[in-house]
């Protein structure tokens, strides 16, 4: 059931600056602000743009180590295992910068 429930509530001028001020360092609605709070995690500020060409550049890199997976395989002339736990691992590493950079941290307050 996706039935939605209106809350209301009041802040002060600063804090709904502050919210939106980090709504927008998220690049998040202030909705969303919020109900990432709710859940006990805290949004991360949205990485410059480096990080997102870091992020192509490992993705393609990792689609060509597994291209050269595959050929290997056919030709028989790699240690294809190898070459896969490489590939495994490269894609594990792009993951975890995808998690430190981008997912919502869990939040460390008390009244979780």
């Amino acid at each position: 059931m996706n039935k939605r429930i209106k809350k209301q509530f009041w802040l002060s001028p600063e804090d709904a600056k502050e919210l939106k001020r980090k709504a927008e360092l998220a690049e998040l609605t202030e909705t969303a602000v919020i109900r990432i709070l709710i859940r006990g995690y805290e949004p991360r500020e949205k990485p410059d743009g480096r990080f997102y060409d870091a992020m192509r550049n490992l993705s393609a890199i990792g689609n060509n180590i597994n291209q050269l997976a595959v050929k290997a395989n056919t030709l028989g002339f790699v240690d294809v295992p190898m070459l896969r736990r490489e590939a495994e691992r490269w894609h594990k590493f792009q993951a975890d910068i995808e998690s430190t950079f981008l997912r919502p941290a869990e939040s460390k307050l008390k009244w979780k």
